[in-house]
């Protein structure tokens, strides 16, 4: 079995995060198991009316969405693996239950190999076709939490590198921690353009917890196929 990509990135900072969110972020390819939790958003989406219909355009990415609600139960699947160019990877499966229907939002995070030659650096590519990919930036709060935030992003279209200009982009604001209080896991996001203000949001509270592969499902360190992606990118 090999390291959590979290604990490739974070080195020595890892053990400052709390225990459960340390515990959370420690699934490794070939454990044989996979982390499923479920709980709700407190609030999830596009606060934005005006903005809803440029993203409903994008709906089929399964990156982005129109929605907006609050109170609204999710799924989240994790699995750890080595993606299909031989890197350590999670990859995240998010069921998101809106009234008017589910919307799935996913994604693989690799740990890519630095100037020593040892994975230590973050790229996540998101959505069905891994078309938007940015650098991750992760780092341990004073209190133990995980903070990430994204960087330099570029859409992959065809034989197209395409890297957002800075105007254009929009940043991904990430914080997970465990709540004593509650019992339960924590995380907000919010996603932030400069020229139009919060894209998209979601902050909520959810119960976790290991699963074991079913046999054959998942042979050594593969992705599950049901939570393979229309497509895998190898460019970053």
């Amino acid at each position: 079995m090999g390291d959590a990509i979290y604990q490739l990135a974070l080195r020595g900072d890892f053990d400052r995060l709390q225990p459960e969110v340390r515990d959370y972020f420690s699934l490794a390819a070939g454990s044989g198991t996979y982390g499923i939790g479920q709980g709700v958003f407190d609030v999830v989406g596009c606060r934005q009316k005006w903005l809803r219909p440029l993203l409903a355009l994008t709906g089929n990415e399964e990156a982005f969405f129109p929605e907006y609600g609050e109170g609204i139960p999710f799924r989240i699947e994790n699995h750890a693996h080595v993606d299909p160019f031989g890197r350590p990877a999670l990859t995240a499966r998010r069921e998101i239950h809106f009234p008017s229907g589910t919307r799935l939002f996913h994604d693989t995070t690799s740990a890519i190999a630095g100037p020593t030659g040892q994975p230590d650096r973050l790229v996540d590519h998101l959505g069905r076709y891994r078309r938007l990919v940015t650098d991750l930036e992760v780092s341990v709060t004073p209190e133990g939490r995980l903070r990430g935030v994204s960087k330099a992003s570029r859409l992959f279209l065809g034989p197209l590198r395409i890297p957002l200009p800075a105007a254009l982009d929009a940043r991904a604001y990430a914080e997970q921690w465990w709540d004593e209080a509650e019992g339960k896991h924590r995380i907000q996001v919010k996603v932030i353009q400069p020229q139009v203000g919060l894209v998209l949001v979601y902050a909520g509270r959810f119960d976790y917890r290991l699963v074991l592969y079913l046999p054959g499902s998942a042979p050594g360190t593969a992705l599950p196929r049901y939570a393979e992606p229309d497509r895998w990118e190898e460019r970053i």
